[in-house]
Formats: C-alpha cells, sequence, structure tokens
C-alpha cells in the first residue's frame, strides 16, 4: 500500500472511531461477561484495588490478588469471597522487583491458571517537589509505577497472545496526560505508563490479535488518602474523586472495551485543549521561525550589494 492509500485509510479510521465514540456516549456499549475470567489484581490491599475486586468478584470472576501488605490482601480476600468470587488467590508480590513478578507470575500460572484479566493498579507517589525528592524514591517511583508494567506484561502477555483474548488494564492518571507543579517523578512515570499501554495495545492490534482489548484509565485525584492534603482550585471542573464512582466506571469501561478512560469528564476537554494549545505554538514557532529565516536570507543577500560599492570606494 502506497503512502497516498496508508494516509487515507488513517484519516478515514481516524474520522469513524471518532464517530462512533460520539455516538457511544448516547447509546451505551454492549457490555461483555466476564464470568470465569482469571483477574489479576496488583496493588489490591486497599483502596482502589480493593474495591476493583470487589466489583470484579461480583460478576464471578477468579481473582488473583497481589500486594506488599499481608493483613490487606487477607482483607479484601474477605471481602471479594462475600461479594460472589468463584475463588481469591492471594500472593506478597513486590512488583518493583522483576525477578519476584516473574517468580510469583509462575507460582500463580501453576496454581491458578492463564490470567485472562492484567489490572496494572499499584503506584506510589513520594508527595515531594523533584529536587526535594530522594534519588531513592524517585528510582521506586518509576518501578512501581512504570517498570512493573513491563514485568507483568511480559509476565502474562504470552498466554493472552497465544489465545488471542485477554484484557490489559493500566490504572494510570490524568497527571499521565498533563504535567502537574510537584509531582515531577509521579507525572512521568505515569506518561511512560499510558505510552506503554497504548504502544503495546497497538502492537498487538498491528499483529491482528484483536482479541486483547487494552483500558488504559486516567483519573484525576482520587480521595483514597494517597493525595492527602491535595485541593482543587476548581471543585465543580475538576472535583476530588470518590473511590466508589471510579471503581463503577472502570468495571464499565473494561466490561465495554472502552480504551481510553478520563475522569471526570471534563479531562477530555482539557486534554483537547491542551492538544490543540500545544498545535498551534508549534505552528506559530515554525512559522515565526521561517519568516525569521526568510528575513536574514534576504538580508544577507542584499547587504553584500550594498556594501560591496562601499569598499571598491576605498
Amino acid at each position: 500500500m502506497n503512502l497516498f492509500l496508508e494516509t487515507v485509510q488513517v484519516l478515514l479510521l481516524s474520522i469513524w472511531y471518532n464517530v462512533e465514540s460520539f455516538v457511544h456516549l448516547f447509546v451505551p456499549r454492549k457490555r461483555k461477561n466476564i464470568a470465569g475470567e482469571v483477574v489479576l489484581i496488583t496493588g489490591s490491599g486497599s483502596g482502589i484495588g480493593r474495591l476493583m475486586a470487589q466489583e470484579f468478584a461480583a460478576l464471578g470472576t477468579v481473582l488473583v490478588l497481589w500486594d506488599i501488605n499481608q493483613d490487606g490482601l487477607k482483607e479484601t480476600a474477605r471481602l471479594a469471597k462475600q461479594s460472589g468470587a468463584s475463588r481469591v488467590h492471594s500472593y506478597l508480590c513486590d512488583c518493583s522487583d522483576r525477578n519476584e513478578v516473574y517468580r510469583v507470575a509462575d507460582q500463580v500460572k501453576r496454581e491458578v491458571g492463564d490470567v485472562s484479566i492484567l489490572v496494572n493498579n499499584a503506584g506510589i507517589v513520594t508527595g515531594k517537589k523533584f529536587m526535594d525528592a530522594p534519588d531513592s524514591l524517585i528510582e521506586k517511583t518509576v518501578e512501581v509505577n512504570t517498570m512493573a508494567h513491563f514485568w507483568t506484561y511480559k509476565a502474562f502477555l504470552p498466554a493472552m497472545i497465544a489465545n488471542n483474548h485477554g484484557h490489559l488494564v493500566s490504572i494510570a492518571s490524568s497527571a499521565g496526560l498533563i504535567g502537574v507543579n510537584g509531582l515531577a517523578d509521579y507525572c512521568a512515570s505515569k506518561f511512560a505508563a499510558v505510552g506503554f499501554a497504548e504502544s503495546v495495545g497497538l502492537e498487538l492490534l498491528a499483529t491482528g490479535k484483536d482479541g486483547i482489548k487494552t483500558t488504559i484509565v486516567c483519573p484525576y485525584f482520587i480521595n483514597t488518602g494517597m493525595f492527602d492534603g491535595c485541593q482543587t482550585k476548581w471543585p465543580t471542573l475538576l472535583p476530588i474523586l470518590s473511590p466508589d464512582y471510579v471503581v463503577k466506571k472502570i468495571i464499565q469501561a473494561v466490561l465495554t472495551d472502552q480504551v481510553f478512560l478520563l475522569l471526570p469528564k471534563t479531562m477530555y476537554l482539557i486534554t483537547a485543549l491542551k492538544k490543540l494549545v500545544s498545535t498551534f505554538s508549534v505552528l506559530f514557532h515554525t512559522t515565526a521561525q521561517n519568516s525569521l529565516s526568510s528575513s536574514l536570507s534576504m538580508t544577507r543577500t542584499y547587504q553584500p550589494a550594498r556594501i560591496a560599492p562601499t569598499n571598491y570606494a576605498f
């Protein structure tokens, strides 16, 4: 396929997907049945992870819970069983440790089977400005928020590819779309997580593995205790989100194979405006540079013609 046809194809697909997304604002997508699926949730010992475990449990799934907090895991497992999970398996795992991820993943495959829905939820935040954050905490932030996704994908994606069936869920952040003052390391780790999940999703589509879905979740700050002390200047446009609300939206996104979930909905507008401003900024600077280059070129062309006679006069 030549470049012209490929360009037309991309434009038509872009239009189609945008029209489809617009239609689904008014017409609900069909929900899929995930009963019996093996769902692994990292960071499930508390917060969003625990709530997601309860919601997935109510849908008849087999749950695999990972966390570094043994007591938290036990409580989540108890609540998940009460919510209707067919089976619940808990494992201590430090997702920042690649070797430990691979070791526990092998144990899961032996004891439970292949994971078909992987939810990368574990995350940490230093809460310090960049120059105040110790190197060790910056490294830990990237290891947990980003690199852990690489290792869990490496561990569980091969079986999904073999079956052309699965779902990869990345719990990222709106801070992975727009930079936030005082959260440089956190933003960097979440930008990377978003880019990684999106890129792998495109790789799977390009290789014909359209049975493996991707959902990337980018919520604003959630009232889970992780961002205690954070305030919003515009509570109407950007409210601090309720954990229950966020989890309901995440489950809905997974069941309808929604690729991007931004919360609240105003985040769609904000990110669109950011892209628009960036585009106009680039166009402005490009035009200015071209004009300046042209002007300088003209100056260099005409100056010798004016100067030369003077030189000859001397």
